[in-house]
């Protein structure tokens, strides 16, 4: 026998014995749900009293919540902007990107925007020739969720709702099969529930302040809905508030969505809980697609390739595969990580022609 293949073989042997020995994830499903433009941060220290002010947008309990967001320290503050993330993720889960305590998450495109960060949030590698804007084309690069979709297991029990109209091309839907629910797109039928033929009426007579993209309150309940009705493997839901509200200078309205945005992945959590498919099955993933400028000179308004800080990201995990580790004091971890981490937790190889980060070890329980 060729020295070569002695040590083919060798190298074989080695890495199916590595793969037996490896446990099998506890997790069947995955869902992950990305805030567009939410700063790590309003996440780690709550809302910022310096740029705290009126908001033209009111809510019901909207008294309670500014008292609530004006708490004496970060701690305080963060707890009462995102009680679920910070009351459920942070206690049984994982919660990267506090970089004053040491833990840093990255995007690794040069953009800082949107449509290259969900490009990289879920193919795995950012793509700064193609990728470069948020013109609404059909992305070259397959995501996980269409890699996904193509598998046996999963075939038929991916879907994803986001509130941005670019979703469908960000996901390219016409190639990958993947059901997408994005934008002003109401839910499509036969078979619907009441409460999405409630939502298909009110989203045609609630006008958007923001065009063709459509509120969360839309996103989240279609999301849901579907999620009873369907019961997908992996459902992928983008929250779009906080980065219109942040655009628009309104400083107020993005912490208030960040705080009803936390509620909105607060019941689909429960949701998961209460129904024997994904109680104990289901593993949790929360980030976002891009950081935002500093608060001086009002810089948190944007992002981009020319707005320091706009590179600077944060990642949460919570499931039955994750140990309960809490907030992250130390390492470095990268936006491009999140699709291969995706593909890990369901126990399915993940190699897309463009080589993918690794995926996050400590959220499959690895030292």
């Amino acid at each position: 026998m060729r020295l070569t293949s002695f040590l083919f073989l060798t190298a074989l042997g080695l890495g199916l014995r590595a793969a037996a020995q490896a446990p099998k994830p506890r997790t069947e499903n995955v869902v992950l749900v990305t805030l567009d433009g939410m700063r790590w941060q309003e996440v780690f220290g709550g809302a910022d009293s310096a740029l705290f002010r009126q908001s033209k947008y009111y809510y019901a309990d909207r008294q309670a919540l500014d008292r609530a967001f004006g708490q004496a320290t970060p701690e305080l503050r963060r707890r009462a902007l995102m009680p679920f993330l910070w009351g459920t993720v942070a206690r049984q889960g994982q919660l990267y990107g506090n970089r004053p305590a040491g833990s840093l998450v990255n995007v690794t495109n040069t953009m800082r925007f949107s449509y290259p960060g969900y490009n990289e949030i879920l193919t795995g590698a950012a793509d700064d020739a193609r990728i470069h804007s948020n013109d609404t084309i059909f992305n070259p690069n397959p995501t996980v969720l269409e890699f996904l979709n193509q598998q046996p297991a999963f075939r038929g029990k991916v879907a994803a709702f986001g509130s941005w109209e670019a979703f469908p091309y960000i996901l390219n839907d016409k190639r990958s099969g993947v059901p997408v629910n994005a934008g002003m797109r109401r839910a499509p039928g036969p078979g619907l529930t009441p409460r999405e033929q409630l939502l298909n009426e009110l989203m045609a007579a609630t006008p958007s302040p923001f065009g063709e993209e459509r509120l969360d309150a839309f996103t989240a309940h279609y999301a849901l809905e579907y999620l009873k009705r369907k019961k997908p493997r992996v459902l992928y839901v983008g929250f779009g508030d906080t980065d219109d509200f942040a655009h628009a200078g309104e400083y107020g309205a993005y912490v208030h969505s960040a705080h009803y945005t936390d509620d909105f992945i607060r019941q689909l959590w429960a949701y998961l809980q209460s129904d024997p498919q994904y109680r104990g099955k289901t593993t949790l993933l929360i980030t976002t697609d891009h950081g935002r400028g500093a608060a001086a000179n009002a810089q948190w308004r944007g992002h981009g390739a020319d707005v320091p800080g706009a590179d600077q990201i944060w990642f949460a995990a919570l499931g039955p595969d994750t140990p309960a580790t809490g907030e992250a004091r130390a390492g470095q971890l990268y936006q491009n990580q999140v699709a291969a981490t995706v593909a890990r937790l369901l126990g399915v190889p993940y190699a897309p022609a463009r080589p993918a980060g690794a995926p996050v070890g400590a959220v499959l329980g690895q030292k």
